[in-house]
């Protein structure tokens, strides 16, 4: 079962909420995000990338940048940019990015069920990134981004959400990247009854996104409950109450999975490995049935865009490599690594190698076109989505997908919601 609760978030005033909500601390450099926040004391940059008000070149987890941090969101709160609510609720939020709409239920999840893997997930973390979110959430007490979670869709909750989103929203902005952000608060004593039982009876949940934002939020938790547990006196363990507060539960948006739109992560190499373009296809020819001059943009799994020399082919991989895999093996992204980047390229570790480079599909392949073009980068491969059915049924089984295959759009807005855990 999944337990989902309602909790009293941190938002920003709605009149300056465009002003305020960014998006995710780690889709840009510090550079990036020093030029977006330009002019603009209220971008909630200043708390998740606070090295953009130190001087360029500061090391990004010097203890500096997270007190930066924890001062700057004070400021927001004490300014009153963003306020606290009163009571528990859950929260809709709604995106919409061209034609793609997708309704999230805003909701604190359980650090328990995280660790008891109900809440499952698909890919590794990385210990550095790990500990920058802990030290993060430490500094502020505060969880700011939330995980993006999904769950098999159910009928009950989708007509629930139809009819609330019906309402005036109490947050409606869009962003200068388009995007559409909406959000409604569910308060009602009957209404968070209704999605507590509701999501009581989903046996799992799935990250999509944040892994390492979960991860953090589940040490802490652990960390603040084991000196609450060592605590021997009726003083300490008042004091390691306050301490732990709601680090139990962390930030999360949850989204149906049927709307979940997942685009590709494209591959960039640098160099083909000692071979010439026309020794490369030979080879390629062993592996895919290839259509010279074909398509940027795969229309099916299995099918891959190999751009070179200015021109971009069609390559299927042919079907006796594709049989007879599990659920991983089958990802194109394994078999693009499995058959084709290591051996023929040297690619053996994609998560360490300096050969390779990986492009988010929302640049499109235009910008695959232009690192190639450039000549920075040799070629490019477009890829076919990962399905939302394929990353579910590979958590199911306990596996790990391979590194960057899955590119979620559109982006969770920082400072929409935050979880304020002391």
């Amino acid at each position: 079962m999944a337990t989902l609760k309602p909790f009293a978030a941190l938002r920003p005033k709605p009149e300056l909420a465009s002003q305020i909500c960014e998006l995710p601390y780690d889709v840009m450099s510090s550079d990036e995000a020093r030029e977006m926040a330009r002019g603009n004391p209220l971008s909630f940059l200043h708390v998740s990338k606070p090295e953009i008000d130190l001087p360029p070149g500061t090391d990004v987890h010097a203890p500096e940048v997270y007190a930066k941090g924890a001062e700057n969101f004070q400021k927001l709160i004490s300014q009153g940019a963003l306020k606290q609510d009163s009571q528990p609720n859950f929260y809709l939020y709604r995106q919409i990015m061209g034609g793609h709409s997708q309704v999230g239920l805003v909701a604190a999840a359980s650090c328990e069920e995280y660790l008891a893997n109900i809440i499952k997930k698909h890919e590794f973390t990385r210990p550095d990134k790990e500990d920058d979110r802990v030290r993060h959430i430490e500094t502020l007490n505060s969880q700011t981004g939330p995980v993006f979670l999904t769950y098999k869709a159910v009928g009950a909750l989708d007509e629930f959400v139809a009819k609330k989103i019906s309402e005036t929203p109490a947050i409606d902005f869009t962003g200068k990247d388009g995007v559409r952000h909406s959000s409604w608060n569910i308060s009602d004593p009957l209404d968070i009854l209704f999605i507590e039982t509701q999501f009581a009876q989903i046996p799992f949940l799935y990250i999509a996104d944040g892994h390492h934002r979960s991860a953090a939020a589940a040490r802490v938790y652990l960390k603040r409950s084991s000196g609450r547990e060592s605590a021997q006196t009726d003083q300490s363990r008042l004091t390691s109450a306050a301490t732990i507060g709601n680090s139990g539960q962390f930030l999360t948006v949850i989204f149906p999975h049927n709307q979940m739109q997942i685009l590709p992560y494209n591959r960039v190499l640098k160099d083909l490995n000692g071979l010439t373009p026309a020794e490369l296809l030979k080879k390629l020819e062993e592996v895919f049935n290839i259509i010279r001059m074909g398509l940027p943009t795969p229309t099916r799994k299995h099918e891959l865009g190999l751009y070179m020399n200015r021109r971009w082919h069609t390559l299927t991989f042919k079907p006796k490599l594709t049989a007879g895999k599990d659920a991983i093996e089958q990802l194109d992204v394994s078999l693009l690594q499995d058959l084709v980047l290591a051996p023929l390229f040297g690619i053996d570790d994609p998560r360490t190698s300096k050969k390779i480079n990986f492009v988010g599909g929302i640049r499109g392949t235009a910008e695959l076109e232009k690192l190639v073009d450039s000549g920075e980068y040799a070629c490019a491969f477009s890829m076919f989505p990962t399905s939302i059915e394929d990353l579910m049924s590979i958590a199911d089984a306990g596996g790990i997908m391979p590194p960057k295959s899955t590119w979620f759009e559109p982006k969770l807005r920082d400072a929409m919601f935050c979880h304020m855990i002391a």
